[in-house]
Order: structure tokens, then sequence, then C-alpha cells
């Protein structure tokens, strides 16, 4: 929270957030990695959605990068943020908190996603972390608005906030993310691994899902419709099929 600060005495021991997933040199093309997640900041807690479209909207409002998300324990928190050393997203939290736009908050570091927990440990799967994020969200109205909502609905919100979550800092715009990945041909799709459209026609980016195996993908269909799985087989989904992109 605000008050104490048990970080401090810690950070000589976080890595900086720099690092990237390395990837085999066989695989390696012209797009980079991914890079880590580095000091952010988590705030509220709500049972009703709304409370939290509205706080999201109230930090964007003012500049700030902020997103919503559905807890483990069900219940509706923010984040925002992405600063290379803790004190800068502490600074940027508690003058907000002092303005009165945010109460409580605490400060979340690298070592607290799952991309650097896998590593230390070696034990867990990031792409079965990647697809229980999203499935959190199953059933829940599609909230989040996306750069691209003046050319139509731009879902890419769940796949960023899924892959942030997770420590890693996807972008935030299907385009943007389907140039940021990986080519990877449709039989040899993974879970984590995301899906595009161009539901419009013709080969333009509009519509991004998250592979979750068994030819299924998890994705929200437009703004105020609920997050559910999809089948690549059913004909829409085929005839509309961009590619798939891989970051791991």
């Amino acid at each position: 929270m605000s008050g104490s600060d048990p970080i401090s005495g810690l950070l000589e021991q976080v890595p900086p957030f720099t690092e990237t997933i390395p990837q085999p040199e066989s695989k390696q093309q012209s797009t980079k990695p991914l890079q880590k997640m580095g000091f952010s900041t988590q705030v509220g807690a709500f049972s009703q959605l709304d409370n939290a479209v509205r706080l999201e909207n109230s930090l964007k409002g003012l500049g700030v990068d902020a997103y919503y998300f559905r807890h483990d324990d069900g219940l509706y928190k923010v984040r925002f943020g992405n600063h290379r050393e803790y004190y800068d997203a502490r600074s940027e939290a508690e003058q907000l908190q002092q303005s009165g736009v945010i109460d409580k908050f605490f400060i979340v570091i690298p070592e607290d996603y799952a991309v650097a927990k896998i590593a230390k440990s070696g034990h867990g799967n990031l792409r079965d972390e990647l697809v229980k994020t999203a499935q959190r969200f199953l059933g829940v109205p599609y909230r989040w608005g996306g750069e691209d909502r003046k050319n139509g609905f731009d879902c890419s919100g769940l796949t960023m906030v899924s892959y942030r979550l997770n420590g890693l800092n996807l972008p935030r715009n299907s385009r943007m993310q389907f140039n940021a990945g990986r080519s990877v041909a449709k039989n040899r799709l993974q879970k984590g691994d995301l899906v595009f459209f161009a539901t419009k026609g013709g080969t333009r980016v509009t519509h991004v899902g998250m592979y979750a195996g068994n030819n299924q993908f998890i994705h929200a269909p437009r703004t105020g419709k609920t997050v559910r799985f999809a089948s690549l087989a059913n004909k829409f989904w085929k005839r509309t099929y961009v590619g798939g992109r891989s970051y791991l």
C-alpha cells in the first residue's frame, strides 16, 4: 500500500525489466522479442466492471496508460504505468493519489510476473498462464477501447492485457501486435499464440484472438459482447484468417 514501503530494501535484488524472452537462432526474424514489464501500479478492487472502466478512463484522460482486468479473486482492478525504476512508479502513483484520482495502491515489481517466476524456478508453462489469464474474462462484457475504434472495433485489449499481466509488454492495437510477432503456420499454432483476422475484407488486420489449443481461440466479437471461445474451423473465421503470430 502507499504507507510503509517494504519494497525499498529489496530493490537491489530486482533484475532490470528490459530483459527479453530469448529465441533460438533458427527462429530469429526481423521482429524483436517483447520487452518485459517493469514497475507498474495496481489500484482498486471493484465488484462492478463499470467502476473499473470508469477509473481506467479517468487515468487515460490524464494521459496515463491504464487498463482494467479481472483478478483471480473475481474482482476488477486497474493497472497503469511501466517504469524502469521503482521510485518512478511510486512517484507517479503518489501524485495521482494526492490529486484524488486514486486511493490506496501498491507497486507491482518485475519479479511478480509469471514470466519472471517461471524463468527463476524452472517450473511452469508461460503459454498455459497466458491462456488461463485470457480465460478469466470469459463471459465478461468487453469494455476495453482500442486505438482503432475510429476504423471499427478493435478487440486487442484482451490480448494486450493477458500478455502484460504475465509480464510481457505487448503493443496496444491489433495491427501493432501482428507486426510485433513471429509468423507461425496455422497447423503449428500453440497455446498463447495470437490469431489475426481481416473482418472487413482484404488483408488489413482488424481482429485478434488468443489461440487456446484444439483449434479454438478466445476473443470478443465487439464492444458490449462477452469474451468467448470460437473455432478456427468456423466458416467466417476460416475465410477472414490472416495469420498467426508467436512472441515466445
